[in-house]
């Protein structure tokens, strides 16, 4: 007699609503339907499908999951709970807009305020990468890891967005200096206007790394979680572990991580980029 399969864990139930959520709005950004694009201050766009995402995904989960809270970048937070799904309908906008692949739908489920599930789904790319805690990191149906690189000179490295916005000029100082640092001691740097993509290309090892100057939930959480479960190092910029609360966000593989941090320290990036976000 066969022993019977295992019950699913809670993470792995939670998992397959969030798959659910985004298997009904993915066709809407693959097909780039957009109707209307809006200002969002300086230099930043809304489009009707940001809010037509978040409004199905926060629908979706609200009847599956009515115990956890919900925030979405554009409409904000809607129930309590000691979880909380968190979404950025549409991460790479700007790509979006201008007809560049680099678009994610990023979905986290939070818990004591870490990531403990994620999912990104590239629309237009037909991809998508998701993990849980305990569970493993995937792209489609294919376990991914973070790189075997060991050396910077060997490594692609991926930096955030310039900053926008009031203040911008003096919080793109750090920026420059990310940039003139790791010019000088990586392979090759990139910008890709996307932090879920910079995140998981660091966990399936496209990207050595990643430095972001900022962390916003809705951008970070789902990327941390799955390239964290890649194996991936996750820190801020003082090379602390990362939370939720962190001001920076630096992710690398393994063997790179403290290299990394420490041309980021000598260029005096730490300190530029306590005042950054």
């Amino acid at each position: 007699m066969s022993a019977e399969p295992s019950p699913p864990t809670e993470l792995s139930v939670l998992l397959a609503v969030a798959h659910e959520a985004l298997d009904a709005v993915a066709p809407h950004v693959r097909n780039r339907q957009i109707s209307s694009v809006s200002a969002k201050g300086d230099r930043d766009m809304l489009t009707d499908l940001d809010i037509l995402v978040e409004r199905t995904v926060r629908t979706h989960l609200q009847k599956a999951t009515p115990q956890l809270g919900f925030y979405g970048e554009e409409e904000g937070q809607q129930g309590e709970g000691d979880a909380m799904w968190v979404l950025d309908p549409i991460d790479g906008t700007a790509n979006f807009v201008h007809g560049i692949p680099l678009v994610g739908i990023s979905l986290a489920l939070l818990r004591d305020a870490q990531p403990v599930l994620g999912i990104v789904d590239l629309p237009i790319l037909r991809q998508r990468y998701w993990a849980a805690e305990g569970l493993g990191a995937f792209r489609d149906d294919n376990p991914i890891a973070a790189a075997p690189v060991r050396e910077l000179t060997d490594a692609i490295v991926s930096v955030g967005d310039y900053a926008y916005g009031p203040g911008a000029a003096s919080r793109n100082d750090a920026a420059f200096a990310v940039h003139r640092a790791l010019a000088a001691n990586v392979q090759r740097v990139r910008m890709l206007g996307s932090a879920a993509v910079d995140l998981i290309w660091v966990a399936d090892g496209t990207l050595a790394a990643s430095v972001t100057l900022s962390n916003n939930d809705w951008d970070m959480a789902a990327g941390v979680a799955i390239a964290r479960e890649a194996g991936a190092v996750i820190t801020d910029i003082h090379g602390t572990p990362h939370t939720t609360q962190s001001g920076t966000t630096i992710a690398a593989a393994p063997a790179l991580s403290e290299d990394l941090l420490a041309v980021l320290a000598d260029a005096s990036v730490a300190h530029a980029g306590s005042t950054a976000c």
